[in-house]
């Protein structure tokens, strides 16, 4: 037997066992088919109403390695099977192999007619090439596992799936996922686990291991030690399904073990029918990912509808030959993030390191200062202009409405959830050493306003070297007293000396100041202003927004006999803003208005 092939075996039978025991909703039907060469049935189509259904389904997983690898001859004999009781319209499918089939387009027509979603899971990279064609030509998700052990990513691809038919408080929600590679004899693997208020029924822990099993350790929130670990040693897991409700708060683990391989895997469901669970949906914005076009990481974290805020969200993104970086997701408004604070997390990914696909998964923590908050109105992004002057002639805006405090009301949480991310596929990546084609990332938040006079203060997120990540090497700034020069004619409109500005790292605000010169700036003048970093290869971002001031100095009264203008605004009553214009006159009040 092949050591790979056992070893991959072993891990499927790990992640099968996963889906089966519990990521899978009661009531759901469930069948299994294995292939090779040829289609073989493992278990029909089973209703799994009770543990004792589950166990007889993980009985039916296969044990021992095989060669060959008919894909078309798999989803037929699954087509059968469905056949058997329903039809196949709607049904899903979790298809996965490590083996290469280049006849899988023979039955592309047979999969489309049939009406199924195929999730597909490319185990390992010589998976074969067209797999992800099933998953795009009928709506599955499609994931990608390498023999990267301590990543757990096959655990996280079955521990991601979830039908599409059931309730969301019967959905599995992933809590952690860890793994961790032993050098040296008698290590630890320290951790803890957040089970928050929205989770714990179906609690289960699961640990797995390459050579020999671990001492566990497990502690709720109360400092119980956890006991009643099933232990399968022919396939190396032990799992604890904590029973009805786990505890809310910090469970604390320690696994010790001596050179080889842990991952901890923790997932539950919904507390309540009635109150949505925090939950977490990833994806990319594309399957392929074609360079030096980058990719774009989102994640949703949410709870119902209300978007969950300033939450620590990392991505964790493998290659084909193992490289992994980490990625910081934020939800900025900047860079690839397209609003602020509507609970989509976001990152440029531009770390391309070899063709073939990539892995993509999500851990997000939320601590002290995450919180879920109501979704305000998107606002429009122009600067409230009090007035300007026409003909000589004052006039005056309605003034600007308030927003009720009432709108962005917080309460603070704290938990923990990990997802698969999917995968995708990159093409053209060059050999060797990858030449830098990553431009800054445009800005897209750049704000004016007039400060001490006729300075100008601008404000922005700074873009990076390679979109938003790192550090771009300087700013073009422009001004022009016309929109359409601004936009159309950027590369020769007035420039403004940023000799002493020097670019922050991705992502930090930057603050500058600047006084209009070459440039006619004066009373009742708007002038326009739009920047374009650029990185140390000479790259230049696109244009930024373009942001608006307008100079506007209200005259003043000559002498006593002059009409003058006195503004104030009273606080909101009943929700009208009540403004008093009032014309003074010495000794006479003329008018007075309440606009509402």
């Amino acid at each position: 037997m092949d050591h790979k092939n056992a070893n991959r075996l072993n891990r499927m039978n790990q992640a099968g066992k996963l889906f089966l025991l519990h990521t899978v909703e009661q009531g759901s039907w469930v069948g299994m088919v294995m292939f090779d060469s040829v289609a073989y049935v493992q278990s029909e189509l089973r209703q799994i109403n009770s543990d004792a259904d589950r166990d007889v389904l993980t009985r039916s997983l296969p044990t021992v390695p095989s060669g060959g690898t008919s894909i078309c001859s798999g989803l037929r004999s699954a087509f059968t099977v469905i056949r058997k009781k329903y039809s196949t319209d709607g049904a899903e499918i979790v298809l996965l192999t490590d083996g290469e089939d280049n006849t899988i387009s023979s039955c592309f027509n047979e999969v489309k007619q049939s009406g199924a979603i195929i999730h597909t899971v490319a185990l390992g990279p010589s998976a074969a090439k067209e797999l992800e064609e099933l998953s795009k030509m009928t709506g599955g998700l499609q994931m990608y596992a390498s023999d990267q052990v301590q990543n757990n990513g096959l655990l996280d691809a079955f521990g991601t799936l979830s039908s599409g038919n059931g309730a969301p408080s019967q959905s599995s929600i992933q809590l952690e996922s860890k793994g961790l590679t032993f050098q040296n004899n008698n290590q630890w693997m320290n951790g803890t686990v957040i089970v928050d208020s929205t989770v714990g029924k179906d609690t289960f822990f699961l640990v797995t291991w390459t050579k020999q099993p671990p001492q566990i350790l497990l502690w709720d929130p109360s400092g119980k030690l956890q006991s009643g670990f099933v232990v399968d040693a022919a396939i190396k897991m032990a799992f604890l399904q904590i029973p009805g409700t786990a505890k809310v708060g910090t469970w604390r683990y320690s696994l010790q073990a001596s050179s080889q391989t842990l991952t901890l895997t923790v997932t539950s469901r919904a507390s309540s029918a009635t109150v949505p669970p925090i939950t977490l949906k990833t994806r990319m914005n594309q399957d392929t990912g074609k360079f030096p076009n980058p990719m774009r990481v989102y994640a949703k974290v949410r709870q119902g509808a209300l978007p969950i805020l300033r939450a620590n969200v990392t991505a964790l993104i493998e290659s084909a030959n193992g490289k992994t970086v980490t990625l910081e997701l934020l939800d900025n408004g900047a860079g690839a993030d397209a609003t602020k604070n509507d609970g989509v997390y976001s990152r440029y990914f531009t770390n391309y390191d070899a063709n073939g696909r990539y892995s993509v998964k999500i851990w997000v923590l939320g601590g002290i200062t995450a919180a879920r908050q109501r979704a305000i109105p998107h606002q429009n992004g122009a600067k409230y202009i009090p007035g300007w002057i026409e003909n000589g002639q004052i006039k005056w805006n309605i003034p600007q409405a308030e927003i009720s405090d009432n709108t962005s009301q917080e309460e603070q949480v704290c938990f923990s959830r990990t997802s698969s991310g999917g995968s995708f596929v990159a093409s053209n990546v060059p050999s060797g050493s990858i030449p830098d084609l990553f431009p800054p990332c445009q800005i897209t938040d750049l704000k004016a306003e007039i400060q001490e006079g006729s300075l100008i203060n601008l404000t922005w997120t700074a873009p990076g070297d390679d979109y938003d990540q790192g550090q771009a090497h300087k700013y073009i700034i422009r001004i022009s007293t016309s929109i359409l020069d601004l936009r159309d004619n950027f590369s020769v409109s007035v420039q403004v000396n940023t000799t002493h500005l020097i670019p922050k790292e991705a992502n930090s605000e930057e603050v500058f100041v600047f006084k209009p010169e070459n440039i006619t700036f004066e009373n009742g003048t708007d002038l326009f202003i739009a920047i374009q970093a650029v990185d140390k290869a000479n790259l230049k971002s696109e244009i930024s927004n373009i942001a608006r001031v307008s100079l506007f100095i209200p005259p003043q009264p000559e002498d006593t006999s002059t009409p003058y203008p006195s503004i104030t605004t009273n606080s909101t009553i009943c929700g009208f803003h009540i403004l008093k214009i009032m014309w003074k006159w010495i000794g006479e009040l003329q008018m007075s208005l309440a606009l509402n």
